[in-house]
C-alpha cells in the first residue's frame, strides 16, 4: 500500500486497557485511582443473571453506591436520563459498565448527563463536548463491538425510531477492563455475531476515507486474529486462549475503527436496528460482503491487502481479483459460523427496503464510506441483494 505524500492525520487512544483473566477483580483498584470513590454500576438483566454483575460489585466493595439494571438492546434516552437522575441522588462520582455495547453506550451517556446536565439530546452530534466527562470504567462482557475504547456512543431515539450519534474524545471510558472469563456464557450466536461486528470494525476502519498508517496496522492483526479465533469460540465456549485473542481482537478493532470511523456497512446496520430492531453485529454480518463489492473499485488495494490478512492465497490475484476473493470469503465464513445471510432471516420486511435506503442516507457514518454514495437507489439494490 503506498500512502500518498500529502498524507496527514490525528490518531487517539486516550483509554487505559488492562487485559488478563480475572482482571475483573481489580475494578476497585481502578476506581480508585481515578481519584473516586462512589461508582455507579450499570449493567443489563441478563448479565445479572448470569452472575458478572455480583462479580463486580464484589470487587468494588463500599465503593458501589447503587446499580442500574435496566439496559436493553438498543437503550434509549429515556433509560440513560431515568439512570442518570439515580446515579446523581446516589452522589455518583464515576460510572462503571459492566455488559455490551449498549450498556457501554447507556453509560456514555450517564456520563455525558452526570458532568455536563441537560437533556442527552442537548449532546447529539460531533465534538459538542469541550471537557472531560464523569469518569468510566468500561468492563465489556462480549468480544464484538470495542465500545469499551470508542469515543462514539450510539443512542436509539425511540419516538423517532432512529439511532443517534455522539462523538467526542472526551466520552471515551478513562479505563477499559478486558476480562475473557467474563465471555465463556456468550450463546455460540451471539459470540459469532458480535465477532463479525469486530471484523467489519477492522474492515471498515482500513477501506474508510480517513484510515490511515496506524490504523491500518492494527486493523490487519485485528483481522488476523478474528480469523483464527472466532469460530473456536463459536464452536468451543470455553477455550480461554481463543476467548481472549477474540477479545483482544475486538479491541484492537475498536481502536482502529475510532481513529478512522465505519462507512456504509455500519449505515446500514444502524438504520436496520432503528427500524426494524436488527441486532447490530446481525446487520453488520450481513451487510459486510455485499458492500465490499460495491466499494471494491474504489478500495481494491485495501481489499487486497485485507485478503491477506484473512488468509488468502492472493499470488498472482490482481487487487482487484484479490478483493472480490475477500469478500466471497468473508460470506463463506459467517456461514460456517452459522449466522444468517439475509435481511429477510433478520425480521427486515420486503415493503420496508425502500424506507431502509431513504433512511440511511441521512446515517453519519455513510460520509465515510469508501465509495460516495450519490442516490439511495445505490443502497436500494445492495438491500435487494441481501434480502
Amino acid at each position: 500500500m503506498a500512502y500518498e505524500r500529502d498524507l496527514e492525520f490525528i490518531y487517539s487512544n486516550p483509554t487505559k486497557i488492562t487485559y488478563r483473566e480475572r482482571c475483573v477483580e481489580d475494578t476497585g483498584v481502578e476506581v480508585s485511582e481515578l481519584g473516586c470513590s462512589k461508582a455507579f454500576l450499570v449493567t443489563d438483566p441478563g448479565v445479572v443473571e448470569a452472575g458478572l454483575a455480583a462479580r463486580v460489585q464484589k470487587a468494588l466493595g463500599t465503593k458501589c453506591v447503587g446499580t442500574f439494571d435496566e439496559c436493553c438492546q438498543d437503550s434509549g434516552y429515556h433509560i440513560i436520563e431515568k439512570a442518570a437522575g439515580i446515579a446523581r441522588e446516589k452522589g455518583a462520582d464515576c460510572v462503571v459498565s459492566v455488559g455490551g455495547g449498549s450498556v457501554i453506550d447507556t453509560t456514555k451517556g450517564i456520563s455525558i448527563l452526570l458532568k455536563s446536565g441537560g437533556r442527552l439530546a442537548d449532546y447529539e452530534g460531533v465534538q459538542l463536548l469541550t471537557e472531560p466527562q464523569t469518569p468510566h470504567v468500561a468492563i465489556t462482557t462480549n468480544a464484538g463491538t470495542g465500545a469499551e475504547v470508542t469515543n462514539v456512543a450510539v443512542i436509539k431515539d425511540w419516538d423517532r425510531h432512529l439511532k443517534q450519534f455522539f462523538v467526542s474524545p472526551f466520552i471515551a471510558p478513562s479505563v477499559a477492563i478486558l476480562d475473557p472469563t467474563l465471555t465463556t456464557d456468550l450463546p455460540p450466536m451471539l459470540t459469532a455475531t458480535t465477532g463479525m461486528d469486530a471484523l467489519t470494525h477492522a474492515i471498515e476502519g482500513m477501506v474508510d476515507t480517513p484510515a490511515e498508517p496506524l490504523v491500518d496496522a492494527l486493523g490487519l492483526h485485528a483481522i488476523r486474529l478474528i480469523m483464527k479465533n472466532l469460530p473456536v469460540c463459536v464452536e468451543n465456549g470455553d477455550d480461554m486462549l481463543a476467548r481472549g485473542q477474540q477479545m483482544l481482537a475486538a479491541t484492537i478493532a475498536g481502536i482502529a475503527f475510532s481513529n478512522s470511523q465505519a462507512g456504509l456497512v455500519h449505515t446500514i446496520a444502524h438504520t436496520a436496528g432503528g427500524l426494524f430492531g436488527v441486532p447490530h453485529g446481525l446487520g453488520n454480518s450481513i451487510m459486510l460482503p455485499h458492500v465490499m463489492m460495491f466499494n471494491l473499485e474504489d478500495a481494491a488495494d485495501k481489499y487486497a491487502m485485507i485478503a491477506e490478512a484473512m488468509g488468502i492465497d492472493v499470488r498472482g490475484m490482481s487487487d482487484m481479483e484479490a478483493g472480490e476473493a475477500a469478500a466471497n470469503a468473508i460470506m463463506e465464513f459467517t456461514k460456517k459460523l452459522g449466522v444468517p445471510q439475509k435481511l429477510s432471516e433478520a425480521g427486515v420486511p420486503e415493503d420496508g427496503l425502500e424506507q431502509l435506503a431513504e433512511q440511511a442516507m441521512s446515517d453519519g457514518s455513510i460520509v465515510y464510506n469508501a465509495k460516495m454514495v450519490m442516490d439511495s437507489s445505490e443502497i436500494m439494490e445492495l438491500l435487494k441483494k441481501a434480502w
